[in-house]
């Protein structure tokens, strides 16, 4: 299916909301991770979001060269063309972008589906990030309210993160106290009065709950999702909304129990950002075959070694496949296993 039109990416929200599951927005960086995705997501028979962060589009673009913006529009482009093979429908969506990387990367995006739309054609992406977290929070409000009529205009939709994720994302790393991890009712409350519920654009929140970027072992981290609801109750009394007003996103996921992505859905989560696990499942299947086959891929005691194994593709099916595997296993966490509107 080609990728959503913004209109059937705002139903695909609309019905992980209304059906209680969310969707996984996998982070890609090559080819083949996209192949990978759209492979699982097919085994699955669900839809789901790709996305790609400044440090992915850098490395589409050319690792040697720094043209992140035009590593997006590769990215974009190509997943636009081989999701016709596939029977479910992708959102794209950019990850990550912090103030110091709005200039080269989300700007000159938005400035591109500008274009786009201008002569009567769909935005390149469906949604971009603005990640906040590191400036203070009326900054962070500030610059989201600047964005926000612009993505309106082309019928995209922004995320907005209040409150601080903690460890290290692409290069970005935030550290600081434990209440920190924690976004409050009235950091929310005052968003919310800058940005409204969609009647100035719609925006989907990542709101932090203990979160933490990158591994780390079960019980290392105090997730709390029962904020998530303490959070939509608070909105939807201040502001007069019927029950769970704001549409969710959920970061910094490795390591959780089922049980605490299943509150965290249950309490508005449409979207789960994937990264950390499907890097490891594409890398250790790369890492076994390896292993398994050290005298095909190297040429040992003046052996000429297997063309066959040392053939990116022999590895390169096994690494998506196993990728693959992990993104399955994702939509079955997070209940949108076999849902897709396709």
């Amino acid at each position: 299916m080609p990728v959503a039109t913004p209109d059937q990416y705002a139903e695909m929200l609309d019905r992980a909301k209304a059906g209680g599951f969310a969707y996984p927005a996998i982070n890609v960086s090559s080819s083949q991770t996209i192949n990978a995705v759209l492979q699982g997501l097919t085994e699955a028979g669900s839809d789901g979001i790709l996305q790609v962060t400044t440090g992915g589009a850098d490395y589409f673009a050319g690792h040697t060269v720094k043209a992140r913006a035009t590593g997006a529009l590769a990215f974009a482009r190509y997943v636009t063309e081989v999701a016709k093979n596939y029977p479910i429908t992708v959102a794209l969506h950019t990850d990550h972008c912090p103030k110091d990387a709005l200039d080269g990367f989300v700007m000159p995006l938005i400035a591109a589906s500008e274009e786009e739309v201008k002569a009567g054609r769909d935005p390149i992406f469906q949604s971009h990030m603005w990640d906040g977290s590191a400036v203070p929070l009326d900054e962070n409000i500030e610059i989201s309210k600047d964005l926000l009529p612009r993505m309106k205009n082309i019928n995209a939709i922004l995320e907005v993160e209040i409150g601080v994720v903690g460890g290290e994302e692409d290069g970005v790393t935030h550290e600081g106290s434990n209440e920190a991890l924690y976004t409050t009712v009235a950091d929310v409350t005052k968003a919310v009065e800058a940005l409204g519920l969609g009647e100035n654009g719609r925006y989907i929140s990542a709101l932090t709950f203990g979160n933490v970027h990158g591994v780390y072992k079960p019980g290392n981290v105090k997730l709390r999702p029962e904020l998530l609801g303490e959070i939509q109750e608070g909105i939807a009394a201040a502001f007069g909304t019927g029950e769970k007003p704001l549409d969710l996103v959920f970061h910094g996921g490795s390591g959780s129990t089922d049980d605490e992505i299943n509150l965290a859905v249950a309490n508005g989560v449409v979207k789960m950002n994937i990264d950390t696990d499907t890097q490891y499942a594409f890398t250790r299947s790369i890492a076994g075959f390896m292993f398994q086959n050290y005298d095909g891929v190297l040429k040992i005691d003046g052996e000429v070694g297997s063309k066959k194994a040392y053939d990116p593709r022999a590895w390169g099916k096994i690494a998506e496949t196993a990728m693959a595997a992990r993104v399955v296993a994702a939509t079955k966490q997070l209940g949108s296993h076999g849902k897709s509107q396709s």
